[in-house]
């Protein structure tokens, strides 16, 4: 089984969020690989099995590479690298035209049974790649999955919508995203750390895909930050002293914020 796991290099959750003049996320140095993107790799090691093959996809700068480095220790086999400048400022529809031309054609070369992403990048929280990537490569979407069932070529999962559960199922090829319920991460060790960097990571930029600027980077781009504010500081919290009345009180409050 032959499966393509999509993954992003995002600026970790704690860190403060900032943008630049030109309205792009500016990255640091405390860029890591999207947490949920964790889940996505794991499930794909798990699909493939001893026999099949995991190849990790990002597209994004130079230091990019650190998130398929982490993918690679996780369990994935090779790594395929989108590094071009004229890419940057891309948004959901821009990525996802990148990355269905790489798996277009790494299918070209031995077909693709399936297709994994996690279910959002916490970056952007759009959680639209999945469907994005099924509409570009005429496939179908099994989207949210908390549980992911294999039967020879029929993939089968079970996700929450709402307060039911709902068992859908496809013959591969597929995409699918998956939830942080879907498995249990196994973090690497030393050893797995050190094989990672020993395993190939190819680099390819938009020309070698046979995309022009125009249709990703900002300039095909369907959206754009018109302003951003910083986040305002934590205001001190109220203590209220329980003198009897605490609980109305508390409830009181509690009340006022829902206004």
């Amino acid at each position: 089984m032959r499966i393509v796991v999509c993954v992003k290099h995002v600026p970790d959750v704690q860190a403060e969020r900032v943008f630049g003049e030109r309205g792009f996320l500016v990255r640091g140095d405390d860029d890591v690989l999207n947490e949920l993107d964790e889940n996505a790799v794991q499930e794909a090691v798990n699909l493939a099995g001893d026999d099949g093959e995991v190849i990790a996809l990002t597209m994004g700068p130079e230091d990019a590479a650190d998130g398929l480095r982490r993918a690679l220790a996780l369990g994935a086999h090779r790594a395929i690298h989108v590094c071009d400048d004229r890419a940057a400022g891309s948004d959901v529809l821009g990525t996802a035209r990148v990355l269905a031309a790489a798996i277009r054609q790494l299918d070209g070369e031995t077909p693709v049974d399936l297709v994994v992403t996690g279910m959002a990048a916490l970056d952007g929280m759009t959680a639209t790649i999945p469907s994005a990537l099924a509409a570009h490569l005429d496939l179908p979407a099994l989207t949210l999955a908390k549980t992911v069932e294999r039967d020879g070529t029929t993939i089968r999962i079970t996700r929450t919508m709402g307060v039911n559960d709902e068992v859908i199922e496809a013959d591969l090829p597929a995409i699918l995203s998956v939830t942080d319920q879907a498995n249990a991460v196994t973090y690497p060790n030393f050893k797995a750390i050190m094989a990672a960097k020993k395993k190939p990571v190819t680099q390819i930029d938009l020309d070698d895909l046979g995309l022009g600027g125009d249709l990703v980077g900002a300039a095909g781009a369907g959206t754009r930050v018109t302003n951003a504010v910083e986040r305002p500081p934590r205001a001190a919290g109220e203590i209220i002293t329980d003198s009897g009345d605490g609980g109305t009180r508390l409830a009181d409050y509690i009340l006022g914020v829902m206004k």
